[in-house]
């Protein structure tokens, strides 16, 4: 009998079981493409026959629903180890194609790919079996909404304990209901999630590029990864595409809920959402300081230099790590703006990682608070967001995470440097994965990778990029 203090590891033990069948099943989404351009099919049959049966093995022996609910700790264990089981589950398809042999780089690749950081060790993308490649870009697809999420929408196995785990899985210190049940906020969070993939799938399609690549950027791009069919990534293709992926990359970053919203045209909560105008206005000023010192510094296009500029931007304020150029070779005050916006993140309840613009924005209200208690020290005042007072635990929360987030960067960045990397590539290294942005500075800038970074290193960058995802 389980004490009240008792973690229920029959239920973690049962959820995890129900989100590795689910992979399972989607690795089965790779074959269409292994047919399509006759490649060999079995390696992802292999790897999902395995994964699937493993999930129902040990679905089969975590017994019956246990009438226990999944308490905090039930769902914070779910949560933080979804992430590891689901990567090395995922790992099985480059290992078994050969694509990549090494079990620490395929486990790099799976957990970047689940995380959506979007950082690679794979030196040449374009040689990799299409089949295996739409896996990898599976991968950002599933872990951009989150496959707890996910199983929440057509599973719902978890009972009323599962708005713990919704609220475990959810960014930021806000999470919108959309539906008085989590099931139904879920199916609404994923309808709006396929429908923009669809619609950008679509208009891709109707460019450059063809249904393969048009679908696989499409899934890295709203769940904010950053995986590329190109060596090359984005810079591959035209100005056509590179700005409808920057709009995507755009309303990725905003939360669902404003998408939700807008589609009821209840415009007051979309247009009066502060956090959404911070977000908007971040963008647009970076792009617009960044612009101007490219058109000050270089002779030649305005809107070459404006297209690269934002979509840049874009790319790494809602961390989806995306490249048309290197930026490193850009004015040293223009990248090192883009390294400031590497501690941005996208908004709170979207698909982008990082820090999330809602707790820069009351960081900077807190601020403020001080100041004006300094000037007034016998006056009240309080700290309101859309309207409403902040309650004081909030604060103290984005004020923990912050100073968490601070020392597991540092941390990084030692670990990084004591490996042997200049240090330039320990800080791009460590924010990269952190805030699973993808490219960051040094050499594992946008035209370089991580295949170089030491084996260990490439583990503690893996649990970095799940710290926060």
């Amino acid at each position: 009998m389980l004490g009240s203090k008792d973690i229920n590891i029959k239920e973690v033990a049962r959820s995890l079981s129900s989100l590795i069948v689910i992979e399972g099943v989607l690795m089965l989404l790779s074959i269409p493409f292994a047919i399509y351009y006759s490649e060999d099919s079995w390696p992802i049959i292999q790897s999902s026959l395995i994964t699937i049966g493993v999930g129902m093995f040990v679905f089969g022996i975590s017994g019956k629903k246990n009438s226990k609910h999944v308490g905090k700790r039930e769902a914070y264990m779910i949560v933080s180890l979804a992430w590891v089981v689901i990567s090395l589950f995922g790992t099985l398809p480059y290992i078994f194609s050969g694509s990549i042999p090494n079990f620490t780089n395929a486990f790099f690749e799976t957990m970047s790919g689940f995380t959506t950081t979007g950082s690679s060790v794979l030196m040449d993308i374009e040689a990799v079996p299409k089949n295996i490649l739409f896996w990898r870009s599976m991968t950002h697809w599933i872990g951009g909404m989150g496959i707890i999420v996910l199983t929440l929408a057509i599973m719902p196995l978890l009972g009323v304990g599962a708005s713990t785990l919704f609220a475990a899985e959810s960014p930021g210190p806000t999470t919108d209901k959309l539906h008085p049940t989590i099931t139904g906020t879920a199916k609404r969070l994923w309808f709006i999630y396929v429908v923009l993939t669809f619609i950008e799938t679509i208009l891709l399609w109707a460019g450059e590029m063809d249904f393969f690549d048009a679908i696989c950027h499409s899934f890295a791009t709203l769940a904010t990864g950053g995986f590329s069919t190109k060596n090359d990534s984005i810079a591959h293709f035209g100005p056509y595409v590179q700005y409808v992926i920057t709009i995507f990359m755009f309303l990725a970053g905003v939360s669902f809920s404003i998408h939700y919203f807008f589609s009821k045209r209840k415009w007051s909560k979309v247009f009066k959402n502060e956090e959404f105008k911070f977000y908007s206005g971040v963008i647009i000023g970076s792009t617009a300081l960044i612009t101007a010192i490219l058109i000050y510094n270089f002779d030649g296009d305005f809107e070459l230099y404006f297209r690269n500029t934002v979509f840049q931007v874009v790319s790494i304020v809602t961390t989806t790590g995306f490249v048309t150029d290197n930026y490193l070779l850009w004015p040293t005050v223009a990248w090192f703006v883009l390294v400031l916006l590497m501690f941005t993140g996208g908004s709170a309840g979207s698909t982008g990682g990082g820090i999330k613009m809602i707790r820069h924005l009351l960081l900077f209200k807190t601020a403020g608070l001080h100041l004006k208690k300094m000037v007034h020290p016998r006056a009240f005042f309080t700290i309101k967001y859309n309207g409403k007072s902040v309650r004081e635990d909030v604060l103290f929360s984005v004020m923990g995470f912050l100073l968490f987030y601070s020392i597991i960067f540092g941390i990084g960045v030692f670990i990084m440097t004591a490996l042997g990397l200049d240090f330039d590539t320990a800080i791009g290294a460590s924010i990269s994965s952190l805030g699973n942005i993808g490219p960051g500075i040094g050499n594992v800038g946008p035209v370089d990778n991580f295949a170089a970074i030491p084996q260990i290193g490439k583990w503690v960058l893996s649990i970095q990029s799940s710290v926060f995802s």
